[in-house]
């Protein structure tokens, strides 16, 4: 026994531990009341005011390849600070709306997180930065179900690492997918920005997300990926208000059932609308995308998001509406173009013949009524498919944080938008990204504008990396915003950061 103690102890001593680290200064300035589009867009939440002067922590341990069995781990810190903006409220005292400025918090947790790994297994714990699972973050316009355009939710989530054979097929197909629950921890956000006269706050609401992709053989020139994204909004409580004053209060707060009906909708909970109908909101995408791998290793792809809001939509009688893709890939890092997106967006349709309604006899003609519409990112019982006031899907639908009349929800849903993405790296030390978009918005369904607002944005990039002191970068970004949708904007950010090891 004491041999066996002696031999752990000298494995233990001779061991190598290392552990990733990085520091980051970012500041930015604009001229609008937020920072530019593409400057806050798919950032996960990190910079969105007008001006900021940020900084970022990393610590975290990375996965040790070819183990069986690994663990990882992080935490992420971001302080500094935001400038606030004003935003609209009711006030009894007063009789009619006033103001308040409202800003980030000096401090919080960007990322917390366990993530273990065993074979082709992953269960992540925590917080932890994410994205979509098929599109370039980085060039996109924003996947439609699950962008990087929000913060990170607390919560936990398992599935594979990647794409795995199906047995017996000899790899032709494979299959990837994930489930997960979080806890929307953003109420004192939206108490604050809610302007507590009309419409309704949900607060402390839950979040599901899942997705299943089937693969062709990937080692194949052409290959395709087909599958689907589903979320679920659910739980909370349901405040009501007109003219100022509190109307009615509705307690969902989950049962094991309503975690259950997150993933396979059903009709339940203490909302009347959800006992009639499905509980929760259920938003989601069908994806498709195509892969061709050229001789020299550059990649082409086509893909298509098609977005559902309930039954109509997954039954695909929403027309045209999507989002229609082409990613070009090179097969080397550096270069004057390593890769570029070509985006299409069309929303206009929003619905379809199905719809329910109270009088609807399952089965029959209908009797009584046909009322109904699909309303992508918006419901009756929640505040927008948002979190902390951004778009937890494209940033392309203007966010609610953008609505300083305190209203609660997406006001510009129902739109057509094309966007270019190109970035490259010329030098070995330098690399830029250009994103530009456009984009005209009718209002929505319900809530049409009296005339189209537009909006027309850029970006342009640049990282620079110091020849003598590699892990030293700067960034710089200029943005550009023109037109009655966002504003007219113009703004920079300036980053430095450091990334390092520490081997113990």
């Amino acid at each position: 026994i004491v041999a066996l103690v002696f031999t752990l102890f000298q494995l233990l001593v001779k061991a190598e531990y290392t552990l990733n680290y990085g520091a980051e200064f970012i500041g930015n300035t604009s001229t609008g009341e937020f920072a530019p589009y593409f400057v806050s867009s798919n950032t996960h939440g990190i910079v969105s005011q007008k001006h900021s002067s940020l900084l970022r922590l990393d610590l975290y341990h990375a996965h040790e390849k070819g183990k069986r069995f690994s663990l990882g781990y992080g935490a992420t810190v971001i302080g500094g600070y935001s400038s606030g903006t004003n935003y609209a409220y009711y006030s009894l005292e007063a009789s009619g709306l006033t103001e308040r400025k409202e800003s980030p918090a000096p401090l919080w947790l960007q990322q917390f997180y366990v993530d273990a790994r065993y074979r082709s297994l992953f269960l992540t714990v925590g917080l932890k930065e994410d994205g979509s699972n098929l599109l370039n973050d980085r060039l996109s316009s924003g996947d439609l179900t699950m962008s990087s355009n929000f913060r990170p939710m607390p919560g936990v989530r398992a599935g594979f690492n990647e794409p795995q054979d199906i047995p017996f097929i000899n790899g032709w197909v494979q299959i990837a997918g994930e489930i997960g629950f979080y806890k929307q921890t953003d109420s004192r956000w939206l108490e604050n920005h809610y302007n507590y006269r009309n419409q309704f706050i949900t607060t402390d609401a839950w979040f599901n997300y899942k997705y299943c992709y089937f693969r062709t053989k990937p080692k194949m020139p052409f290959s395709v990926t087909i599958g689907m994204q589903a979320t679920c909004q659910f739980g909370g409580i349901m405040n009501s208000y007109e003219n100022g004053k509190l109307k009615s209060s509705v307690d969902m707060s989950p049962t094991a059932g309503t975690f259950m009906r997150s993933i396979f909708p059903a009709a339940g909970g203490g909302n009347v609308g959800d006992q009639n109908y499905k509980e929760g909101n259920h938003v989601g995408s069908w994806d498709v995308m195509g892969r061709y791998r050229f001789s020299n290793g550059s990649e082409l792809k086509a893909y298509y998001q098609s977005p559902w809001e309930d039954g109509s939509s997954i039954g695909k009688l929403n027309g045209f509406d999507g989002l229609y893709g082409l990613e070009y890939k090179s097969a080397h890092e550096t270069g004057l173009v390593t890769g570029a997106v070509v985006e299409y967006l069309d929303l206009m349709n929003q619905g379809g013949p199905i719809h329910w309604a109270p009088e609807d006899l399952p089965g029959t003609p209908l009797v009584g009524e046909s009322t109904g519409a699909d309303n992508y990112y918006n419901n009756y019982a929640y505040n927008g498919y948002q979190y902390y006031g951004m778009s937890i899907g494209s940033p392309v639908l203007k966010s609610p944080i953008y609505n300083t009349d305190g209203y609660m929800s997406f006001t510009d849903t129902r739109l057509r938008s094309v966007h270019f993405g190109v970035e490259g790296q010329p030098l070995s030390q330098l690399a830029y990204r250009v994103l530009f978009s456009y984009t005209k918005s009718w209002g929505t369904v319900f809530r049409p504008h009296s005339k189209p607002k537009n909006k027309t944005s850029v970006m342009v990039e640049c990282v620079y990396e110091l020849p003598c002191m590699p892990n030293l970068k700067f960034k710089g970004q200029l943005g550009l915003d023109r037109g009655n949708l966002f504003g007219n904007n113009f703004g920079a950010l300036l980053s430095v950061s450091y990334n390092g090891l520490l081997k113990l």
